[in-house]
């Protein structure tokens, strides 16, 4: 899987944009929340990483990370399991150094004796908010090339609502580009514009000893944000580069989005548009394939291994181990692992949450611009 050939370590951080799901983060962060019938978001960074050759991967988690540590376990499914590098979970209180933070700069300034103590050239730094099957290989040689000091990417897209608040936090900030000739002129911070923008995916590029004197500098400072406090004051005199990414990508930004999102995988375009290229790796869950029982009706759905379905479904995400009884109806829906419909229940814009029971009889509707929520664990 992966070829040791990156001059690079990764650091991804999982707890960026908690705040704009507060439905799915109450007991996971960003990272672990489930996407597209059998994978997590942090499937695709990770993934995306791994398969270009970096195997030195830090992960810097803030709160509500035991979903993400059970996922992500040794890290076998990347192939990162090893003596030296491989997958590194930070957690808060880990050293004395490593603290809650609130941005980038104290989450690295947390780790600065790792990244002294680490032999690659360069530092590739995520969030953990987009499912997009990434070319972080030619991500790295177009830094190298162009001899930028930092190289950040970015989609061409229009800037969600949700991106654009009164008042921001951290969680919420989002950045767009004003690009000449590839490099960075202008960070423009929660912009008002509408329309298409440079918008950025937060995945940077930079040279580790850059990384480190910067945050040095900047955690002295009292400095918190990697882009509003670092980079965008410095436009002039560091050179940053912008990489487009002109492929796939699903951006999570609050419930509806992830809805839509997930929704969007059942035009057979966006599925393949968002798995093309390098495979995406999850957790193994050894299971049964899907049993389609007899009558049960089934129409454009997608379905992970060891589900169920004796009733109607239609135009639904069916993650693992969904079981849909006799006479069952449900459609436009996202149901999370492990969710039970029984007998007679009617599902139709319905967002299930894992281990969800919804008991015979029961009718729920929500609409396509408000789907109806169902917490972890709840029976209705």
């Amino acid at each position: 899987m992966v070829n040791s050939n990156a001059d690079a370590l990764g650091i991804i951080f999982p707890n960026s944009y908690d705040s704009l799901v507060p439905e799915l983060t109450s007991e996971r962060l960003m990272a672990s929340i489930p996407f597209a019938s059998r994978y997590r978001m942090i499937d695709f960074i990770l993934s995306g990483m791994a398969n270009c050759g970096i195997d030195n991967i830090s992960i810097v988690v803030r709160k509500n990370y035991h979903s993400l540590l059970d996922h992500l376990g040794s890290g076998r499914a990347w192939d990162l399991t090893r003596k030296n590098g491989g997958l590194n979970i930070i957690p808060p209180f880990a050293q004395k150094a490593v603290k809650i933070y609130h941005g980038r700069v104290e989450a690295l300034a947390s780790i600065l004796t790792f990244l002294k103590s680490q032999k690659e050239k360069y530092v590739v730094m995520s969030d953990a908010n987009i499912a997009v099957n990434f070319n972080f290989s030619e991500f790295i040689n177009t830094h190298i090339k162009s001899g930028a000091d930092v190289t950040v990417a970015y989609v061409k897209a229009e800037v969600p609502a949700k991106a654009v608040e009164e008042n921001p936090t951290s969680d919420t900030f989002s950045y767009t580009l004003q690009i000449e000739d590839g490099r960075v002129k202008e960070i423009r911070i929660n912009p008002k514009d509408t329309g298409v923008q440079d918008f950025s995916m937060n995945i940077y590029i930079i040279d580790r000893e850059l990384l480190i004197s910067q945050i040095e500098t900047a955690y002295v400072k009292g400095y918190i944000y990697f882009e509003r406090d670092i980079l965008e004051p410095q436009l002039a005199t560091l050179n940053v580069q912008a990489f487009e990414h002109t492929g796939y990508a699903a951006r999570i930004c609050d419930m509806k989005s992830y809805f839509d999102e997930n929704m969007k995988l059942l035009d057979a375009k966006n599925l393949d548009a968002l798995f093309e290229g390098n495979p995406v790796y999850t957790k193994i869950r050894d299971d049964t394939p899907t049993r389609y029982i007899t009558g049960a009706k089934v129409n454009n759905i997608m379905a992970a291994d060891g589900c169920i379905i004796e009733g109607d479904v239609e135009n639904c995400i069916l993650f693992r181990g969904v079981k849909i009884a006799k006479g069952a109806k449900v459609k436009n829906c996202v149901l999370m692992q492990d969710t039970v419909v029984e007998e007679g229940a009617q599902l139709e814009y319905v967002v299930s949450d894992k281990n969800v029971h919804i008991t015979a009889g029961k009718e729920l509707k929500g609409t396509d611009t408000f789907p109806v929520f169902i917490a972890k664990k709840q029976t209705v």
